[in-house]
């Protein structure tokens, strides 16, 4: 007795919207760590969500992973400048 094939699995249209994983973590360990753990998270869901077939919200956290990893690399620059600023003051001061 044969058998059927298996039906082929649920096909994705196209890849995967980029998940920006990379520039999440280097975000959270050079720049801001709360931000850039907050990029992580949102970088996570984006595989799974899109296997699972929630293309618009695996499109949606890759945009909030990109945006938090931005953020958090702008937070970062900007304490930064503060840092160095008040360092260069206390430096005159003396």
């Amino acid at each position: 007795m044969a058998y059927p094939p298996p039906p082929p699995p649920p096909s994705s249209p196209g890849a995967p919207p980029p998940n920006h994983l990379a520039w999440a973590v280097a975000t959270t360990i050079l720049c801001c760590l709360p931000a850039g753990i907050v990029s992580i998270v949102y970088a996570a869901q984006v595989n799974s969500k899109w296997m699972a077939g929630d293309h618009a919200g695996a499109i949606n956290s890759s945009n909030n992973a990109k945006n938090w990893a931005i953020a958090s690399a702008v937070l970062g620059v900007i304490v930064g400048v503060i840092y160095f600023l008040v360092a260069m003051a206390g430096a005159n001061g003396s």
